[in-house]
């Protein structure tokens, strides 16, 4: 991977982003029709969404669709991009060209979407969800693979394997073991379910995309081709590269807005990984740390608002609240992720001495504000328009006209034709492999609900955890762990969502934090060895054994194995509850995120080391560790204890451990 020069100017930055961007695309090379193709495809679609969700047809008197007429129309333009712009397999068939094959691949789901669009009354009013006529049954199967085999080339064989188990679940449940048994169906009544019916394919996921999702990809997208990575990563530089370890805390706050924009960890760590690491390793982080760090900032993007990808508007939907609640729901929890990352970083900074980057090749913030301050300002319009109007759907398109409204003003980001063309092109293709996946998740969902086993699957969960609240999380967390292996962010969310939520919201748990809870699990495959994807792409950056890049980002990223089980059992950490119990649990828990971290890295900002006097600094990390779990922990029932009780019970840890260390570190500098 090419490497970006130190001189940090924005035009390096959006050079190297660039180039990173392009050696993880994995899509065909196409010819200009097919190029055409793309391009309208992605343009009718922004269209037809504009048109749906601001209403137009009833504003200017034209033709009103249906829910799911406007849904099959997405899946009309989205479906065929799928076979021209992914090879059958990897490293398999032309990469310059589409074959015949996939030609037809692509025509057929085109034609079957018209067809249904054009009988979109008669689905409904003559019920083809139960009983379709003969042509439309034989589509229903067609499409159904074509679904599969859509879902295969985007998502992958995990989430392909897992989509075709579960689709035809069903048509053989009486065949499965123990819970999953059940009453079988016919493979005619499967097909008509899944697509003519609205709880598969055309159910929670593709409902979450087409009205709510697509815009935030739109404003992702223009953030990109306007230069918005480079912005926020100058920024971060100009900011926080001069301070001790500074490269890491501008992975920090740049991976953090970056991944929140795109959803992807991967993405992420490829496109902003390749200015920090270098960075990083520069100053003298370890190859493996640099990568640890890059990891951790990716990761938690996905989970700080005010964007959190793509999966928190599913949440949305699947819950029926405004995204604000969800929003504001995941505020601390952020918080507390990334404020234990920055500590852990300045402290292992502090430790070995590592000195920030030299003032004279960093950019001024002044110079990087003058050139991309409208970026702030659109964030700011976007943030009042999805926190005070409460204007879900239509906000990322205001947001969108408005910066390039402005860009356009700008000579330095000023698009031309071409540029516009591209951002066309990025649009097609995210939405296409987004649209893909979502159906796929769409079938699962379907099968389940046709098979009613999602009670039942909830009904023996709590009765494997014994009505035990806490062994029934244990069960949800690894569940949800296990699943984040295989599959995308928001299909492990919405396949968890369906089957483990309803178990712990019968145990009594809260429902928004549960549903938090299972997309906080569901990420943390990506910095968890074995399998820890998101660091094993930071360790090829920063050219890194992968298994130490793993365990240095699940190190740093610990906080996010606890804070979950925190928020869940004391909503407080997820802002429900009264004003005065919110900022207790959130300060006892900002305390606790200090002492926890200096126990990960060794040393205590302000006292020094804790690898002092052999045995005894391992026993004062121990302390200082189960201290700050203890500070971290909000009291209340499911806890059985209140917050002041664990409060002194920290106390009780952290007052004789932090005097030790003091003692210790007493006129002795640290060493390097």
């Amino acid at each position: 991977m090419t490497r970006p020069s130190s001189d940090l100017d924005p035009l390096n930055a959006e050079q190297a982003i660039e180039q990173a961007e392009a050696s993880i695309d994995r899509h065909r090379k196409l010819s200009p029709f097919w190029w055409t193709v793309l391009l309208t495809s992605a343009l009718l679609s922004i269209v037809l969404s504009i048109y749906v969700i601001f209403g137009l047809g009833n504003r200017i008197g034209t033709y009103v669709p249906l829910e799911t007429e406007y849904f099959y129309s997405m899946l009309g333009l989205l479906l065929p991009l799928v076979f021209l712009l992914y090879q059958p397999w990897p490293g398999v068939g032309p990469i310059d060209r589409v074959p015949w094959y996939d030609m037809i691949l692509a025509a057929i789901p085109f034609a079957i979407s018209v067809y249904f669009v054009m009988h979109g009354n008669e689905i409904l009013l003559d019920g083809w969800e139960y009983l379709p006529p003969e042509l439309p049954a034989i589509l229903a199967f067609v499409m159904w693979a074509i679904v599969l085999e859509a879902v295969r080339r985007a998502g992958g064989i995990p989430i392909f394997a897992i989509c075709v188990l579960l689709s035809i679940y069903p048509v053989y449940a009486d065949v499965f073991p123990g819970v999953f048994q059940g009453q079988p169906t016919t493979w005619e009544v499967a097909a008509a379910f899944h697509l003519f019916g609205t709880e598969s394919v055309l159910g929670i996921p593709m409902n979450a995309f087409a009205n709510l999702v697509v815009g935030f990809l739109v404003f992702g997208v223009a953030l990109q081709f306007t230069g918005g990575g480079a912005f926020f990563l100058n920024l971060a530089f100009a900011m926080l590269g001069k301070f001790r370890g500074g490269p890491a805390k501008v992975a920090i706050f740049a991976s953090g807005l970056m991944g929140s924009m795109s959803g992807s960890v991967i993405t992420n760590v490829l496109t902003t990984g390749v200015m920090t690491i270098p960075a990083m390793k520069r100053v003298g982080f370890r190859a493996s740390y640099a990568g640890g760090v890059e990891a951790c900032a990716s990761t938690g993007g996905v989970l700080m608002p005010p964007i959190m990808g793509s999966t928190a508007f599913v949440m949305a939907t699947y819950l029926e609240i405004p995204y604000a609640e969800i929003v504001l729901a995941a505020i601390i929890p952020s918080i507390l992720y990334y404020f234990g990352l920055f500590v852990q970083i300045d402290a292992y900074s502090a430790r070995y001495h590592l000195k920030g980057l030299p003032v004279s090749e960093l950019p001024r913030a002044m110079d990087v504000l003058k050139n991309g301050w409208y970026f702030i300002f659109v964030f700011a319009l976007l943030i009042v328009m999805l926190m005070y109007m409460q204007r879900e759907a239509q906000a990322p398109y205001y947001a969108t006209a408005l910066l390039l409204l402005i860009n356009q003003v700008s000579a330095r980001h000023r698009w031309n034709l071409a540029k516009l063309m591209d951002f066309l092109v990025g649009i097609g293709k995210l939405f296409t492999e987004l649209a893909a996946i979502l159906a796929g998740i769409g079938l699962i969902i379907g099968a389940l609900t046709l098979s009613g086993k999602i009670g039942s699957i909830a009904y023996e969960l709590v009765n494997l955890a014994g009505n035990d609240v806490i062994m029934l999380l244990i069960l949800g967390a690894l569940t949800s762990f296990v699943l984040g292996i295989g599959m995308t962010v928001t299909a492990a969310y919405l396949f968890l969502a369906v089957t483990v939520s309803p178990a712990l919201v019968q145990g009594g748990l809260n429902p928004l934090a549960v549903h938090l809870f299972l997309l906080y699990w569901g990420m943390i495959s990506f910095i968890t060895p074995p399998v820890a994807i998101g660091a094993y792409a930071a360790a090829s950056v920063a050219e890194a054994n992968p298994i130490k890049t793993g365990l240095e980002a699940m190190r740093l990223g610990t906080i996010i194995y606890f804070v979950p089980f925190f928020f869940v059992l004391n909503p407080a950490l997820i802002g429900q509850g009264t004003f005065i119990h919110v900022s207790f649990v959130f300060a006892t828990a900002i305390v606790g995120v200090v002492f926890l971290s200096a126990a990960l890295q060794g040393y205590l900002v302000g006292v020094g080391r804790l690898t002092v006097w052999g045995p005894v600094g391992v026993v004062l990390r121990i302390m200082l560790f189960i201290g700050g779990l203890a500070m971290m922990l909000p009291g209340g029932p499911l806890v059985g204890y209140s917050n002041l009780q664990l409060t002194i019970a920290a106390a009780v840890l952290l007052v004789p451990a932090i005097g030790l260390a003091w003692v210790a570190n007493r006129g002795k500098p640290a060493a390097a």
